[in-house]
C-alpha cells in the first residue's frame, strides 16, 4: 500500500487560467504547473511518443486553431492537485466549437451558452441532489476545487473537427493517468463512466479499492438512459462511506 496521500490547498483558478492560443515559447510539459501531477507524470512526459505528441500540437498551434487555448491545456491537472482527487468524471475529446473548451470536461467558460450534454447533467441534478438549482452557466470549476478531476480521454481538437486528435497519443497518456490514479491513490476515488467509450476505461481501474460508476452519456442521444442514474448522490455515498467529505454540486 502507498503511503497516505496527503491533501493540498488548491490555487485560485483566477491564477491558473490563461487565454492564449498560441504556443509560444513554452513546451507543452512546462504547462503542467502543479507539483504532485509533476511529480507522478514527469516519466511519461519523457516517453517517445509524448514527445512525438508535443512537436505535432506545437506546429498545429501555429498554423490551425486547435481548442482548448494553449495554457488552459492541462487545466484540469492544475485545477485539481493529484493529491485532492476523489472523483474522476471522464469526457472523450474537448468541445470543438468557438469559446466553448476550457481544458476541463464538460465545463465551459462564463457567457458560454450551456451545451446540450451538460444541461442534461443539471437536469439529473436537480432529480438527484436535494436542493440543487440550475445554475445559468456551465463553468465546472467550483467542482474541480474540490477535487473533482474533469478528465477528458483527448486533450486537443481542432476547431469543428470533434475527435479530430483521437490518434495523436493522448489516450495513452489518459490512461496512463486513470492507471496512475487507481494504483497508487491510498484513499478511494470514484470514477464515473459515462457512455460505451468510458466504460472501456474500466479495465484500468482496481475495482477493489475504489467506486465506479458506469450510466449512459448525458447526450441527448441517449438521455432517457442516463436520466435517473442517480450518479452523483452514488458518489457522494461512496465517498461518505470511505470517511471523504462529499462534493457540494451546486454551482
Amino acid at each position: 500500500m502507498p503511503p497516505k496521500r496527503k491533501s493540498v490547498e488548491n490555487t485560485s483558478p483566477s491564477k491558473k487560467l490563461k487565454t492564449s492560443n498560441k504556443q509560444g515559447s513554452s513546451s507543452l510539459g512546462s504547462l503542467l504547473k502543479e507539483d504532485g501531477w509533476n511529480d507522478v507524470l514527469l516519466s511519461e512526459m519523457k516517453e517517445d511518443y509524448f514527445g512525438e505528441l508535443e512537436k505535432k500540437l506545437t506546429k498545429e498551434y501555429k498554423t490551425k486553431e486547435i481548442f482548448p487555448p494553449w495554457d488552459l491545456l492541462f487545466s484540469a491537472f492544475n485545477l485539481t492537485p493529484f493529491n485532492n482527487v476523489k472523483v474522476v468524471i471522464l469526457g472523450q475529446d474537448p468541445y470543438h466549437d468557438d469559446g466553448q473548451a476550457m481544458g476541463l470536461s464538460f465545463s465551459v467558460p462564463d457567457g458560454i451558452a450551456v451545451p446540450p450534454s451538460l444541461k442534461n447533467m443539471y437536469k439529473e441534478l436537480t432529480t438527484d441532489i436535494p436542493g440543487f438549482k440550475t445554475p445559468d452557466h456551465g463553468n465546472l470549476t467550483k467542482w474541480t476545487q474540490q477535487g473533482v478531476l474533469l478528465l477528458n480521454a483527448t486533450l486537443t481538437v481542432e476547431a469543428h473537427s470533434p475527435n479530430s486528435h483521437r490518434a495523436y497519443g493522448w489516450q495513452k497518456f489518459t490512461d496512463r493517468v486513470l492507471k496512475i490514479i487507481s494504483d497508487e491513490s491510498s484513499t478511494r476515488i470514484v470514477f464515473i463512466l459515462w457512455g460505451l467509450f468510458a466504460h472501456k476505461k474500466e479495465k484500468l481501474l482496481d475495482a477493489s479499492r475504489h467506486t465506479i460508476i458506469k450510466t449512459a452519456h448525458p447526450s441527448p442521444l441517449s438521455f432517457n438512459k442516463f436520466s435517473g442514474c442517480k450518479c452523483f448522490s452514488k458518489a457522494n455515498k461512496a465517498l461518505k462511506s470511505a470517511g471523504i467529505k462529499p462534493v457540494d454540486w451546486s454551482l
